[in-house]
């Protein structure tokens, strides 16, 4: 398997943890709906942005 095919099972990964962790989050179904979208349109932002502002995060 060549690198891109792991990078890509890689950030797979990550967008699946992120969309589950948002939808078990305690922040309302409509953030929850706009977190999961922006996650799915960005993949790699997305998670990131998430990781560092999402739901459930200190603020």
């Amino acid at each position: 398997m060549e690198v891109n095919g792991i990078l890509a099972i890689l950030i797979l990964i990550a967008d699946v943890y992120a969309i589950l962790k948002i939808a078990q989050s305690s922040a309302e179904t409509g953030k929850k709906a706009l977190w999961i979208v922006l996650v799915l349109v960005l993949p790699i932002v997305g998670v990131i942005i998430w990781y560092l502002a999402g739901p459930g995060r200190p603020s």
